[in-house]
């Protein structure tokens, strides 16, 4: 099976660190599905890809809806007949705020749509996957895993680590079927995802820290890239990583050890 006869999917594919996969991906010659719920960002990526010789095509999802997941999942097998790759990285940073004061439904919103949507996404390319075997990569983060020093995070980083302890999970159940399961945990980012974080009153939570040189010891007050995820998406789903399944990779620039 040649890489160009491989189909990637990619949840989040509009923006951020979605939208830098699929390129890359398609970049390395595999045919690749954007998954999202803007139709708009979706075509720009497909356009993108397509400007430059790529394969791809929009689908239109809620992760944290499994009649959507499993329609454009269905649709993506229709057109290519098979799935050789999935990113799931759909995911919001959702409420910010003391315990106190967060809401149940904005706990259990953050929830559908981090955990169970990563859930969902994974459950509906499984058949698919062991078919001829493959990779999955998930998309957490710092927090939850490496660092709790987000205060008011509370929803965040619980569905975070939940993504972790999931996909420990399912890397033993999988690999008999030769599918792999990995987690990249990413620190500070250059991308659109604080345009979904609403935070409240985290100042009367928040313990006070300086850091003068800046939080990332790596670069100091320079975040990482989407560009550099997508390089260690597109490893982790590559024969290159053949024999790494249940791990997750921190790219971070080190922040997480500083503010742990």
């Amino acid at each position: 099976m040649t890489q160009q006869q491989r189909v990637a999917l990619v949840t989040g594919g509009g923006s951020g660190i979605g939208r830098a996969a699929a390129i890359r991906l398609a970049q390395d010659g595999m045919r690749v599905a954007v998954v999202g719920r803007s139709a708009d960002e979706l075509q720009q990526v497909v356009n993108e890809i397509a400007a430059t010789g790529g394969e791809a095509h929009s689908f239109l999802a809620d992760v944290g809806d499994a009649a959507t997941v499993d329609a454009a999942t269905q649709q993506v097998l229709d057109r290519w007949g098979r799935i050789d790759a999935l990113l799931a990285n759909a995911g919001i940073n959702g409420v910010w705020a003391p315990l106190e004061q967060l809401k149940h439904e904005e706990w259990e919103e953050t929830l559908r749509i981090n955990l169970t949507g990563t859930f969902l996404t994974v459950k509906a390319a499984v058949p698919a996957l062991k078919k001829q075997g493959g990779a999955i990569v998930i998309v957490s983060s710092v927090n939850g895993t490496r660092m709790f020093s987000n205060t008011g995070a509370s929803a965040y980083a619980t569905s975070k680590a939940g993504q972790v302890a999931f996909a420990k999970m399912i890397a033993v159940e999988l690999a008999p079927a030769r599918v792999r399961v990995n987690v990249i945990c990413p620190g500070a980012i250059d991308t659109a995802i604080d345009d979904n974080t609403e935070k409240r009153n985290l100042a009367d939570v928040k313990i006070p820290v300086e850091y003068p040189a800046g939080q990332i010891p790596l670069t100091g007050k320079q975040s990482g890239t989407a560009e550099q995820v997508a390089d260690l998406v597109a490893f982790l789903l590559s024969d290159g990583a053949s024999h790494i399944t249940g791990t997750e990779v921190w790219i971070d620039g080190a922040q997480s050890l500083l503010m742990g």
